[in-house]
């Protein structure tokens, strides 16, 4: 299915509260995708992604929009920090691993993909694995049946799941760990990979459950079935013309003055971000990608610095900017109760699994709202996140006494208890009033 922008808002709308104009840069940004991949080769080639840098402090939803829009188009997404990289010719990560890392969530999709097509066919070759080890130790529980009898009763026993919890000892494929060819260098190499198949795959005997054994050897079947070279071409063109990456923290790498020593470093960065942006060619271990058609989405804080510090190619590459407003009392209400992850919603369903039955009243849920807009304005404003510090301290004693209880117990959250439980910091807020 193609989105509009409009509907790709309302598909965002349901999981982050307000950014408005963050929401529809993504939306017409993903849209010119569809229209790109509507146009003749030539013209096709000329249309590079507008890319976006989110402007606004932590905890607004930058990260969540970019990982939302990945997840409703199926796109490959990788999200990565600035601060990760280092300069060429510094011990650390290069730039060119995010795009090692895109590639590796690009296969990983495709591959999911094609499993689901050879499901059927590979869970019949496992069913046959399994029943061939299953089949003997049941026999001592059917003494009296024929091979066949024992044999349509242990498949239907298999089928039912009532052997799901059975323990059986058998040979399951041993897969050989990566190795990395410089300490802390990110880059990872498989000598099984290496060496095509040429060596006998080893396994190893071990006891496991048959539900686990099915799990396992049914990725082991599948991987038999699909063609990797592909499935390999395929994701290369995945994430070259529909992967997102979303480099967080680049204000971090931002210097208002070449003052020497550390910004030196940074502006390096940023010179060995640029060409990938620009658009270049990195070689992975599945193939050469091409990064001029990749969406690239950063966003930062710049409380310090302001995104006119970056150097002026990089700034170049990001046209479009948008900022992001600190989250209000009201905004609080609707994340607390009327997004489809709302946290309320996530307490409620946690603590249900406890007999407990956990309802807010309408009043409690704006003083806790209140306070949160409190805390983020009087310290550090950490956004939505600070929801999560007070609720769990609201809900302390509950969770704590939650586990022993053994028959369902209604809970009902009101203004008194959430002053009362949270009065540490209502006093700390009221204190502030005092202090010039």
């Amino acid at each position: 299915m193609e989105f509009t922008p409009k509907q790709i808002i309302e598909q965002l709308d349901r999981y982050i509260i307000g950014q408005g104009n963050a929401k529809r840069a993504v939306a017409i940004a993903l849209r010119n995708r569809y229209r790109r991949s509507r146009l003749t080769p030539e013209l096709r080639e000329e249309i590079t992604p507008k890319n976006i840098i989110m402007q606004g402090p932590t905890g607004v939803g930058k990260t969540e929009i970019a990982r939302r829009l990945a997840k409703l188009v199926k796109a490959p997404f990788v999200k990565v920090e600035a601060t990760k990289f280092t300069e060429v010719g510094y011990v650390g990560r290069d730039v060119e691993s995010m795009i090692r890392d895109l590639v590796e969530v690009s296969v990983r999709l495709v591959k999911e993909e094609k499993f689901k097509e050879v499901e059927r066919k590979a869970g019949d070759e496992v069913d046959k694995i399994l029943l061939k080890h299953i089949t003997p130790l049941r026999k001592s529980v059917y003494p009296d049946m024929s091979a066949e009898q024992l044999h349509d009763k242990v498949y239907e026993e298999y089928k039912s799941g009532a052997l799901d919890d059975m323990v059986i000892e058998i040979d399951m494929p041993e897969l050989p760990k990566p190795q990395q060819l410089m300490p802390g260098s990110g880059i990872e190499i498989n000598m099984g990979e290496l060496l095509g198949g040429m060596l006998p795959q080893r396994k190893k005997r071990r006891k496991i459950t048959v539900k686990k054994a099915y799990d396992q050897l049914l990725d082991v079947e599948s991987e038999k079935l699909i063609d990797n070279d592909s499935v390999n071409a395929e994701a290369i063109a995945r994430a070259e013309n529909e992967g997102i990456i979303f480099i967080d923290e680049i204000d971090k790498i931002a210097s208002r003055a070449n003052t020497g020593g550390a910004d030196v470093s940074r502006e390096g960065v940023q010179r060995d971000i640029l060409p990938i942006v620009e658009g270049s060619t990195i070689n992975t271990k599945y193939g050469s990608i091409k990064t001029d058609f990749i969406l690239f989405i950063a966003a930062g804080a710049f409380h310090i610095s302001s995104v006119s510090d970056l150097i002026p190619e990089l700034q170049g590459r990001f046209p479009i900017l948008v900022k992001l407003d600190s989250l209000s009392k009201d905004d609080f209400v609707s994340i607390l109760t009327q997004t489809d992850n709302a946290i309320l919603k996530q307490y409620t369903e946690l603590l249900r699994v406890d007999n407990v039955e956990l309802s807010f009243t309408k009043e409690a849920i704006e003083q806790v709202a209140l306070i949160a807009a409190a805390e983020n304005e009087n310290k550090e404003d950490i956004g939505a996140r600070r929801l999560h510090t007070i609720m769990e301290t609201l809900l302390d004693d509950i969770s704590f006494n939650a586990g022993s209880l053994t028959e369902k117990v209604d809970v009902k959250v009101d203004k008194n208890y959430v002053e009362n439980h949270l009065s540490a910091t209502l006093k700390s807020q009221n204190l502030k009033k005092y202090i010039l």
